[in-house]
C-alpha cells in the first residue's frame, strides 16, 4: 500500500491522477516551449514572421486546438452519474452533522442495515454507492485516495461511486467550510478484503456486548446516571436518541471524535475531560467533574464495545 494523498487507492481516484499527470506533462511541455520561444526571440534581431500569424497561431490556433482535443479526451474520463447503483453495490449512507459524519450500511446481498459513526469500512474490488447528504449546513465529502470531493446539500442526496483496489486506511476530510470546527471534522476509510469486510459487518449488526469486568460495569451505570443515553444509542443498553454518534461498536474504531484522537484509554480519558478543550462548540460537555475512577471505567467500558 502506498501512502499519501496523492497515491489512488480507488478506480475514481486513478483516473483523477491519470488526467492530472497529463495536465501536468503538458503544462510542463508547454512552458518548455514557450520559454525556447523566448530565448529565440532575444537572440534575434529581426524576423520574416508578421506579428499578427504570431498572434492568431500562438494566441488563438495553438490554444484553441489543445483545449478542444483535451476536452474530448477528458470527457469520456469524466466519473459516470449513477442515479441507480450497480446491483451488486455496497450502500453507504453518509449524512453530515456540525461536525461529524453519520454513516448507515445498507447491504443487498445479505440485508444488512448497520449504523455507525465517523469511520467507514468498505471491501476492497466491490462497487460502494456513497449516498450523501447533510444534517444541517453545507459539508463536503472528500477521501483523496478513493475520489473527488462531493458536496453534501441539506435536503438533497448526492451519489458517489468508489471501488477501493487494494486494502489500507485512508484519511478523509470536510472539504467545505462548515462552522466553527471545520478542520477538525475527519474522518478514516478502512479497506478490507471481503471476507474481512463480511465479518465485520456481521459483528457491526449486533447489540453491544455485556460487560466483562466489575469496572466495565461501573462504565456503563455511570454512562446511563451521565445522561450520556440523551444523545447516544448504543444497541442493547439505550435506544433513545441519535443526536449524537452511535456508540453500539466504538471500541472496534480506529479513531474518536472525528479523526482527533486515536482511539486508546488515554485517548478516550482526555476526549471525555477536555472535549470543549479540544473541539470547542462540540455539542457535548466536557466530564472533568468526574472523579478519576468513573472516568477510567467509562472509558474502559466504551474500549470495550467492540
Amino acid at each position: 500500500m502506498k501512502d499519501g494523498a496523492l497515491f489512488a487507492a480507488g478506480d475514481a481516484a486513478q483516473t483523477i491522477e491519470t488526467v492530472t499527470w497529463v495536465l501536468f506533462g503538458g503544462g510542463l511541455v508547454i512552458f518548455v516551449g514557450v520559454m525556447l520561444l523566448l530565448a529565440w526571440s532575444l537572440r534575434t534581431r529581426t524576423s520574416t514572421l508578421r506579428p499578427r500569424l504570431w498572434v492568431l497561431g500562438g494566441g488563438v490556433v495553438f490554444p484553441a486546438v489543445v483545449l478542444v482535443a483535451l476536452f474530448f479526451w477528458v470527457l469520456p474520463r469524466m466519473p459516470a452519474w449513477k442515479p441507480v447503483p450497480p446491483a451488486d453495490a455496497l450502500i453507504i449512507t453518509v449524512n453530515a452533522h456540525m461536525w461529524w459524519w453519520e454513516i448507515r450500511y445498507q447491504d443487498p446481498a445479505t440485508g444488512a442495515d448497520v449504523r455507525t459513526a465517523n469511520e467507514i469500512r468498505i471491501p476492497v474490488g466491490r462497487p460502494v454507492y456513497f449516498a450523501l447528504t447533510s444534517a444541517d449546513v453545507i459539508h463536503s465529502f472528500w477521501v483523496p485516495q478513493l475520489a473527488g470531493k462531493m458536496d453534501m446539500l441539506p435536503g438533497r442526496m448526492q451519489h458517489l461511486l468508489v471501488t477501493a483496489t487494494e486494502p489500507g486506511v485512508w484519511r478523509g476530510q470536510c472539504a467545505e467550510f462548515c462552522g466553527e470546527q471545520h478542520a477538525q471534522m475527519a474522518m478514516h476509510v478502512v479497506g478490507l478484503e471481503p471476507a474481512a469486510f463480511d465479518a465485520w459487518l456481521t459483528a457491526q449488526a449486533r447489540p453491544a456486548p455485556a460487560p466483562a469486568s466489575e469496572r466495565q460495569l461501573l462504565g456503563r451505570q455511570a454512562f446511563l446516571e451521565q445522561r450520556c443515553s440523551a444523545c447516544h444509542t448504543v444497541r442493547g443498553v439505550s435506544e433513545e436518541n441519535r443526536l449524537g454518534p452511535d456508540l453500539t461498536h466504538f471500541g472496534s474504531r480506529l479513531h474518536l471524535g472525528a479523526g482527533m484522537l486515536a482511539n486508546t484509554p488515554e485517548g478516550r480519558e482526555r476526549w471525555l475531560t477536555h472535549i470543549q478543550q479540544i473541539k470547542t462548540g462540540a455539542r457535548m460537555p466536557s466530564y472533568d467533574r468526574l472523579d478519576p475512577a468513573t472516568l477510567q471505567a467509562l472509558g474502559d467500558w466504551l474500549g470495550s464495545l467492540q
